[in-house]
């Protein structure tokens, strides 16, 4: 199992430690997901998250099933997290690679949602690509 992860925005205001799933760095290449990110999300899904100060995190619902966590601050894109019936599920919730501490001792695992990359760059770095 990978150590515990920390990590935070670029201006220092949210910090967090996390408990990486084991499932590596995930690349996202939906047009929601890159709208957010300025490119490609990469996150590491998580089955533990603390929040070490709240008070400049903010969430934004960007869809039906997931809200995006952020810092008010500086406006660093830190989590997504899953929303069922309309309210937040804690155990479903992906952490922004960039956001985490160096070095983290993972690897980019795949791609996911390819069929919606950007037709600004090619996708060539061998990693396993999934579509929808």
């Amino acid at each position: 199992m990978t150590a515990a992860l920390k990590g935070g925005c670029l201006c220092g205001a949210v910090r967090f430690t996390a408990e990486p799933d084991d499932g590596g760095i995930v690349a996202c290449h939906c047009g929601m997901c890159r709208r957010w990110s300025g490119h490609v999300w990469a996150e590491t899904g998580v089955t533990a998250l603390e929040i070490e100060d709240s008070r400049a995190l903010r969430w934004y619902r960007s869809s039906a099933i997931g809200e995006r966590g952020f810092c008010a601050e500086c406006g660093s894109s830190l989590f997504w997290r899953g929303v069922k019936d309309g309210q937040a599920v804690e155990d479903d919730i992906e952490v922004s690679a960039g956001a985490l501490d160096a070095p983290t001792g993972m690897r980019l695992s795949h791609h996911v949602r390819v069929d919606h990359k950007g037709d600004y760059y090619e996708i060539a770095d061998g990693v396993p690509q999934r579509g929808n």
